[in-house]
């Protein structure tokens, strides 16, 4: 008989890669993962009601003694793709390293965010053999192309909302259990994002005639772009607490020594100092208090004898919450300050809509994570920093919220997106707890 780290590792080594270009995504490797997910869990697949929206994408229903307010929980089953040859197990080899509480599963997907999505799983098989029903409906929301922005969760919303289903709670992967990342903070942090960032790209484009690089002219389209990207980093977004920071240091604060205390206590006045303090703790901290850009693609000539005719970068910038996609356009054009240098916004969305972080909805998840998680853990609003498929379900819903049940290490942290991702087994199997609390609660 089959462990729940069994269904984990096998789920783990189907290479369900997106890409922005979907010609090039395999649908006969998603395909086989719907296939596993059936197999592997049958008594799921005999309860819940399935829908396949978008090609790839599914959504379940567990119908429950109500059909108000229901509760969504959300994951994607698509990974980011990998260079094999910089990890130092096999990106699907899904093995274990280390024994007892040090042992590692790595694997692509093993946070990000295959991790969440089985345990949904492992949590909802057991109560359905278990004859449990819930209090209201349960949605089981999986996106295929969430790494890419894609059509998935937008379809299923879009699905949802023309039954007039308006979810009462929506919980999507999101910040973690952490520690060390707040100064002063001594205790594990459950960081709950109630908001997460606008993303958009922008792309800066230079044009020249061209020709020979034996003759190249004083500022050929390579330079004046070159210089067009250190003027934005050298003039970066400034810095500000958004109102779910505040709330985080204000919740925070008891758990600080003076004058920390203090600061953090009355946000509203020290929010300056606190923000400039922050981007100099890190890049996790940098990107709580401010608008980010940064450089990700660039293109330019041909070949190594020719001059660009066409330079191009591509910026990457998240929006802190409060800011808009006119203003950051309109900062880049102010920090680059040359005409010559085209600004084309390829794809957008502001910040989402910010979820309270008082009431029913937050209780729910707050107590999952203290009764599951650990009784020492404080659960704190956040500021989402990446982008995920739960900014699509504000359209139907005011709670909508992003957290992910595991306690993750820096390092953990910084494999995401990265190579050699990979999860604590212990932790991963105390995150199935966590959903199992938050369905028997809803």
């Amino acid at each position: 008989m089959s462990t729940p780290l069994d269904r984990f590792r096998e789920l783990l080594s189907i290479p369900t890669v997106s890409y922005a270009d979907e010609s090039r995504m395999d649908a006969a490797v998603f395909d086989e993962f719907h296939r596993a997910l059936e197999r592997l869990y049958p008594q799921t697949h005999a309860r819940l009601e399935r829908d396949v929206i978008a090609r790839h994408s599914l959504l379940y229903r567990w119908p429950g003694a109500s059909s108000e307010d229901p509760l969504v929980l959300m994951a994607h089953m698509d990974v980011v793709p990998v260079v094999e040859a910089e990890w130092q197990h096999p990106p699907f080899g899904a093995e274990i390293v280390g024994e007892g509480e040090d042992a590692e599963l790595h694997a692509r997907g093993a946070i990000d965010d295959k991790g969440s999505l089985v345990a949904i799983f492992e949590a909802v098989e057991t109560l359905v053999s278990e004859g449990f029903t819930p209090a209201r409906d349960i949605y089981l929301s999986f996106g295929h192309n969430e790494e890419t922005a894609g059509d998935g969760a937008r379809g299923i919303v879009a699905h949802l909302e023309e039954r007039g289903i308006h979810p009462g709670l929506v919980l999507d992967e999101g910040g973690a259990v952490v520690e060390g990342i707040i100064p002063g903070v001594e205790v594990p942090t459950a960081m709950i994002g109630v908001a997460e960032r606008g993303v958009m790209t922008l792309v800066m484009t230079v044009r020249e005639q061209g020709g020979h690089a034996s003759t190249p002219p004083a500022m050929p389209a390579t330079a004046r772009l070159a210089r067009a990207i250190d003027r934005l980093r050298r003039k970066p977004f400034p810095t500000r607490l958004a109102p779910p920071v505040r709330a985080m240091l204000a919740t925070l604060s008891p758990h600080t020594p003076e004058p920390l205390r203090t600061l953090f206590r009355r946000g509203e006045i020290t929010g300056p100092l606190l923000a400039g303090a922050f981007t100099l703790g890190g890049p996790e901290t940098n990107a709580m208090v401010r608008t980010t850009a940064v450089v990700t693609e660039l293109s330019g000539a041909p070949g190594e004898n020719v001059l660009a005719t066409t330079a191009r970068a591509s910026v990457n910038i998240r929006l802190l919450t409060g800011d808009t996609i006119e203003g950051a356009t309109a900062h880049v054009r102010r920090a680059v300050a040359d005409e010559k240098v085209e600004l084309e916004i390829r794809h957008a969305s502001n910040p989402s809509p910010v979820s309270p972080w008082r009431g029913e909805p937050w209780r729910r998840i707050a107590s999952a994570v203290v009764s599951t998680l650990g009784a020492d853990i404080v659960p704190t609003p956040y500021v989402q920093l990446g982008a995920s498929d739960s900014r699509w379900f504000t359209a139907i819903s005011d709670h909508v919220y992003r957290f992910t049940p595991f306690h993750l290490t820096r390092a953990e942290r910084d494999a995401l997106h990265s190579h050699n991702e990979r999860i604590r087994v212990e932790v991963w199997l105390r995150g199935i707890g966590f959903y199992r609390a938050l369905i028997e609660a809803s």
